[in-house]
């Protein structure tokens, strides 16, 4: 089973092989991605075993989004042994995500 995952903007999008799934998890997105693909994989008779590859849109967009996307399909390739692709087909060790502008990190007070 083919998995490809979009969290790059407020939508997340899943796509299992020809199944693709819209969701808003607002603020929820780091607790509730996980078993939300699970959920999805279960739906169609699968577990996350049955994954043979992943495609994340690695960016540009959301800071959070893709960071949190990033480190869910970079670990479920690494402990599934898969390969992890980005958008534009390019295969990767890991995904690093592709910010569209700098991270808004306010200065030490100290």
């Amino acid at each position: 089973m083919k998995l490809y995952l979009d969290t790059s903007t407020p939508e997340t999008i899943l796509r299992l092989n020809d199944h693709e799934y819209r969701y808003v998890f607002d603020n929820t997105l780091a607790e509730k991605l996980l078993a939300f693909i699970r959920d999805k994989l279960q739906e169609n008779d699968c577990t996350f075993r049955d994954i043979t590859e992943i495609t994340f849109m690695s960016g540009p967009g959301s800071f959070t989004g893709l960071r949190i996307g990033a480190s869910i399909v970079n670990t479920l390739a690494h402990e599934l042994n898969i390969p992890l692709y980005d958008h534009l087909g390019n295969k990767h060790p890991i995904i690093l995500p592709i910010y569209d502008r700098p991270a808004n990190i306010s200065k030490p007070r100290k």
